[in-house]
């Protein structure tokens, strides 16, 4: 056990100046003022931190690691020519020893940017379940935890591997999830793929195996403009208000996007207790639009963030993603107050943490001791006096000191600890080698 003391902390969801927590195995026990802490644990180790800042590790509620290798070449598309000529025709290039090396790239990268816990909404089956562990194997080597949303797709239109019949789906997912349980960095969830990737049986099957396990279930929703569009024509429903008349939204339901919804379409998700991952920058980035955040909050519908995938974004970094969530809620509100830096912290954070039903998150008791610590000497954290502002609006990411999972570091002063930055940037040079961009139409 130990009792650490640091300039700043983020403790039970607010900012304290020289505060404590203590440390025990990988967890948090308590926090509180440095003396108390003492006092209370007075037989123990003590640390002094000095002039840092301490927060919980960051969790990016939705990725797809295997895109990290497709960056750069769907840049400036569409979302369906980025879709047909960049996502589809690449992912087939990829084996299990393609995968696992995207994994390594991405989750490396969030690593380094502060991440600790990641979901990998992930797709490329093969009818089984040796691409998955491939990618939870990439996110133990770098020390991150895992969640391995299996996706569950059976249109006919994707390519072969990423299709199966709901019945395999289901038995897949919960042979994998038998496969990881009891670990405290890997875990399984179910993601119908969205209305128009999973019909309406698979969905129902995502939510009910998602039931059985008493785990949350993902899926994409109201992404792009034609999702809607097309959910109109054929169901005579928004995609929010269809799957409620699949009735599987309830708490459990993690909605990943949700760009083209209206007030109606909020109404539902706030009476059903849905979460949302909201993903600002690869929806910017695919021009698809602007999910309403301060609308989401203003009716308490829980928002976490994501990255999405790699090449849908460019950069992995939860960071990154409060900033832009803050700034388009104020620029399409014309306020600069609506979302606040307070806001879009909680939602990097704790708020992940609670719409996967994890212990993580938080620097409070009974939550892993998954850390970020911030040097205030960085020179982008200055003036120092109003760091908690800097960390959300103008940090780099060199003033990410340390990053910590259950305890153990797995970043320091900006090295992985676990892999070599090296081996991975020769492995993504060798899978890619062959690749060029597709020609333009």
């Amino acid at each position: 056990m130990t009792v650490v003391t640091a300039e700043l902390v983020f403790a039970r969801d607010r900012w304290e100046r020289r505060h404590a927590f203590v440390l025990q195995g990988g967890g948090i026990l308590d926090t509180g003022d440095p003396r108390e802490m003492a006092e209370s644990y007075p037989d123990h180790e003590r640390e002094d931190w000095e002039n840092v800042a301490v927060l919980p590790g960051c969790v990016n509620g939705h990725a797809h690691t295997f895109q990290t290798l497709l960056r750069g070449l769907g840049d400036d598309l569409p979302f369906m020519a980025w879709r047909d000529r960049v996502l589809y025709p690449f992912s087939e290039r990829l084996d299990r020893d393609a995968i696992r090396t995207g994994a390594l790239f991405d989750f490396a990268e969030m690593a380094r940017m502060g991440v600790t816990t990641a979901v990998d909404f992930f797709y490329l089956h093969d009818h089984g379940n040796e691409n998955d562990v491939a990618v939870i194997e990439a996110a133990r080597s770098v020390g991150l935890r895992v969640v391995l949303a299996r996706s569950m797709y059976d249109w006919a239109g994707a390519p072969k591997r990423y299709q199966e019949s709901p019945e395999e789906a289901v038995r897949n997912t919960r042979s994998l999830a038998a496969t990881v349980a009891g670990d405290t960095r890997a875990f399984v969830q179910p993601a119908p793929h969205s209305i128009h990737g999973a019909s309406p049986e698979m969905i129902q099957a995502g939510a009910a195996v998602a039931s059985d396990l008493g785990v949350p279930f993902h899926i994409h929703v109201a992404e792009a403009r034609y999702e809607y569009d097309q959910s109109m024509s054929t169901n005579g429903l928004s995609p929010v208000r269809f799957l409620d008349s699949l009735e599987v939204l309830s708490p459990a339901t993690l909605m990943v996007h949700c760009v083209w919804v209206d007030q109606d379409d909020l109404a539902v998700m706030a009476d059903r207790g849905v979460s949302v991952v909201h993903n600002p920058s690869a929806n910017a980035f695919l021009g698809d639009g602007i999910a309403p955040l301060r609308d989401m909050l203003a009716r308490e519908i829980p928002v976490a963030l994501g990255t999405d995938g790699g090449c849908t974004n460019s950069r992995q970094s939860v960071f990154e993603e409060m900033r832009m969530a803050s700034l388009l809620a104020k620029a399409t509100q014309t306020d600069a107050g609506t979302v606040s830096s307070l806001d879009v912290l909680l939602a990097g954070t704790a708020r992940g943490g609670e719409a996967l039903g994890m212990p993580v998150g938080r620097i409070a008791p009974d939550h892993a001791a998954d850390l970020v610590v911030i040097d205030l000497d960085a020179l982008s954290v200055q003036p120092s006096a109003t760091a908690e502002k800097q960390i959300v609006y103008a940090m780099q990411s060199d003033a990410i000191r340390r990053v910590i999972v259950g305890g153990e570091t797995i970043v320091e002063d900006g090295r992985l600890t676990r892999v070599d930055e090296a081996e991975i940037v020769a492995k993504v040079a060798e899978v890619t080698k062959d690749w060029s961009l597709p020609a333009p139409v």
